[in-house]
């Protein structure tokens, strides 16, 4: 009789039988396996493979021709600026050696002068003031580089038709940092009219008049040049072109040379205070204004004194203006000359400088 614990193994025996069966009968035969699947109409297609290893390969020579490119491009930059800035220093130093003669030129006037007494510098005007003592007679001298044509203008009391203001008047009128008398006058009917040929903002006032007896024209052109002398003919005067000018007698210094002064007004009066305008041959500017306490001919300079000295000081170019009681200089506001009248005439043309 079988124990409890046989029953149980022959059960599991009997039930687990068919499995290992199973096995045994897999093991011993073993058929092939052999699984078709149709994979053909997934597989890639050569032409776009061989595209794709041919733009691969473009495109690496690309990358190697740009890298190329960029290197040369940074050196060629490299080389440019190197260029430039050995241009730039080439022509900052020629800059300055060409700068250095007007330099010199200017140092050189400017020690004849002596110690300027005030200065006023802008980028379109350079004035400087100096104070002077020959010995005879006392004077002043200013000496202007225009850096800009509208930096000097000449004015006209009212509209030319017989109006008279004082240089002080006509500076402030127009909010001038210097100002001296012009041209000569005429009075007639209790007005004051510009003495012959004069030209307003390139325009003729009264028209032209040939130059006669010992008067000649002084003006400005164009270029900011000081132009003058004797003219007989408009089309000769136009040449220059004008802007402004006026007239009075006589010319003192043409071309470096020095003028014959007509006896008339060496004697009449012999000394007096004058107003004169000159230029050198950098194209500045010199004005001086003599002192003289009347118009008697016993005080100021003559006419060759200053004639004298400036050409001594290197003007090339020098006329003289209305003087007497007429001479004014206005700079910063101030009557800097001693006006013979006690006060400072009325006259209908000044010579106005701006900053």
């Amino acid at each position: 009789m079988r124990t409890p614990v046989q029953r149980v193994n022959r059960f599991f025996m009997l039930l687990t039988a068919p499995f290992f069966g199973l096995l045994l009968c897999l093991w011993w035969y073993q058929p092939p396996l052999n699984l078709k699947l149709n994979t053909e109409q997934f597989a890639a297609a050569p032409g776009p493979l061989e595209l794709t290893t041919s733009l691969k390969n473009d495109l690496k020579l690309a990358e190697a021709s740009a890298s190329y490119t960029i290197d040369s491009i940074g050196a060629s930059a490299q080389l440019y600026k190197q260029t430039t800035n050995a241009m730039n220093a080439i022509v900052n130093t020629a800059k300055a050696q060409a700068s250095r003669p007007e330099q010199i030129y200017n140092r050189r006037i400017s020690a004849r002068l002596g110690i300027p007494a005030d200065i006023v510098n802008s980028d379109r005007i350079t004035i400087e003031l100096y104070r002077l003592n020959p010995g005879n007679y006392k004077a002043y001298a200013l000496k202007i580089k225009l850096k800009d044509a509208s930096a000097m203008k000449m004015s006209l009391a009212g509209d030319g038709s017989g109006g008279a203001e004082t240089t002080m008047r006509a500076v402030n009128r127009y909010g001038a940092t210097a100002g001296i008398n012009a041209g000569g006058f005429a009075d007639k009917g209790g007005k004051r009219y510009p003495l012959s040929t004069t030209v307003v903002d390139g325009q003729y006032l009264y028209g032209f008049e040939p130059s006669y007896k010992d008067l000649s024209f002084v003006g400005l052109n164009k270029s900011a040049q000081l132009i003058g002398g004797k003219f007989f003919s408009r089309t000769q005067l136009d040449q220059l072109e004008p802007v402004f000018g006026a007239t009075f007698v006589p010319v003192l210094l043409k071309n470096n040379t020095k003028m014959v002064i007509p006896d008339k007004w060496k004697t009449s009066p012999k000394r007096a205070p004058r107003t004169v305008i000159g230029k050198y041959k950098d194209d500045q500017l010199l004005v001086l204004v003599a002192d003289g306490y009347n118009e008697n001919g016993n005080s100021g300079a003559t006419l060759e004194e200053i004639q004298n000295k400036l050409y001594n000081m290197g003007v090339i170019d020098a006329y003289n203006l209305d003087g007497g009681g007429s001479s004014s200089l206005i700079f910063r506001g101030k009557v800097i000359n001693n006006p013979s009248d006690g006060n400072l005439r009325q006259v209908p043309t000044s010579f106005l400088f701006f900053k």
